[in-house]
């Protein structure tokens, strides 16, 4: 089968995020089918941008996924200069629809950007070669923007967007879905019921499996130090930004401060200098803040939490479920959770891999933490490996990839 994915903000492992295309399509490609992605040649959340040197595109082959990069003008932020990346990328595909139909002869399209756009020229592609299209919804698009941005919902790029997601909805012949409980808005939004099919985000067992490398430099200094004093660490690792909830673990550290715990944030992003400062005004010295490790060594990071932690912010948007791709680091790496969150599922619940309290609560956070804290080594130690369990069975990306296929059949 030729699949034909197209998503935007695909990367890979030579580019950096976003990594869930390139681990499915190269699952699809071992199972013998021959995959390309259609990806912008801009995206704010890779490591390292492709390399077009003033040309329309690129094509090159990733471990065996091929990718065309197409050329989009760069931007900054959220504001105008992305929306024109956007419309960009979606009108240079609408334009070449016949030819990419003809060139690539795809049995399957599928429309995969975080934003809902690219479902048209999707389909034009897709009528072209008389293939079968699929939509795949990462994020609620206008829905985020409008309850998480205050976005009005009369905003022309808003009902544009919501524009773009009823069409899926009603002329995809499938839609594959990350977040668990979107089945009511996208039946509200004219999805026949037979249409949805949930693969939620995943890992890949090689990384988890093999011996990590060590870690090495500031952090791993810092973590053996930590350890050497007879503290218990709680560790944080990903984006440090506002949907992050990190004031609220800040709030927990102060609360336990007589405790030998030590709370270790490694990461970066927009909100970072703001938190360092913070624990510095506040006296915090049971905090830490580390430097992003590369991805390789990202195992051997999670190896020296006794507790790894992820924070959500209180909305009403998670309602609709949640797939964070940290969480399900923490359990491949055997680690008891502590998650604080309100949404409309729990996967450490599910897993029995941790607890979980409320969001934004610090009370709460301190409590769950000492709870942990306090809990036989044992215990801990089978509640991580519940969690592994559970993320080797239902959340590896050679099984999403066989689920996924299921939509494209």
């Amino acid at each position: 089968m030729n699949i034909l994915l197209i998503n935007h903000y695909a990367g890979s492992l030579k580019h950096g995020m976003e990594y869930r295309p390139f681990y499915l399509a190269r699952e699809w490609v071992r199972l013998g089918h021959t995959v390309r992605i259609i990806a912008s040649s801009q995206s704010h959340i890779r490591a390292q941008a492709p390399q077009l040197h003033g040309c329309d595109q690129l094509d090159e082959t990733i471990d065996g996924v091929g990718y065309r990069w197409v050329a989009t003008p760069a931007y900054r932020g959220n504001g105008g200069a992305r929306v024109a990346n956007m419309l960009a990328f979606v009108t240079r595909l609408h334009l070449q629809a016949r030819r990419l139909a003809a060139e690539f002869a795809p049995d399957v399209v599928i429309a995969s950007s975080t934003y809902p756009l690219d479902i048209w020229p999707a389909h034009r592609i897709a009528r072209c070669a008389g293939a079968r299209l699929l939509f795949e919804l990462h994020d609620l698009w206008p829905l985020s923007p409008i309850e998480l941005g205050g976005y009005s919902r009369r905003h022309p790029f808003i009902m544009l967007l919501q524009a773009a997601e009823n069409y899926a909805c009603r002329n995809a012949c499938a839609i594959v879905s990350i977040l668990p409980k979107v089945r009511d808005h996208l039946e509200a939004h004219g999805m026949a019921p037979h249409k949805l099919h949930i693969v939620p985000n995943g890992a890949d067992p090689a990384e988890w499996l093999a011996a990590p490398p060590a870690l090495d430099g500031i952090a791993g200094a810092r973590l053996a130090a930590l350890r050497s004093d007879g503290k218990f660490i709680v560790g944080y690792a990903g984006t440090h930004g506002l949907a992050n909830a990190l004031d609220t673990l800040l709030d927990a550290a102060r609360l336990v401060a007589d405790q030998r715990i030590a709370f270790v944030l490694a990461g970066g992003g927009p909100d970072k200098a703001r938190l360092v400062r913070l624990a510095m005004e506040r006296g915090l010295h049971n905090v830490h803040f580390l430097d992003p490790v590369p991805k390789q060594q990202v195992p051997a990071l999670l190896a020296h939490f006794d507790v790894a932690y992820i924070g959500w912010q209180r909305q009403r948007l998670y309602r609709y479920g949640i797939a964070p791709n940290k969480l399900i680091d923490y359990m491949m790496a055997g680690r008891p959770i502590l998650h604080s969150v309100e949404a409309g599922n729990d996967p450490v619940a599910e897993a029995g891999c941790g607890l979980t309290v409320a969001p934004q609560d610090p009370v709460a956070v301190a409590h769950g933490l000492l709870a942990l804290f306090t809990l036989d080594q044992q215990e801990r130690d089978a509640a991580g490996e519940r969690g592994r369990a559970y993320a080797m069975a239902k959340l590896s990306y050679p099984v999403l990839a066989r689920r996924f296929l299921q939509a494209c059949a």
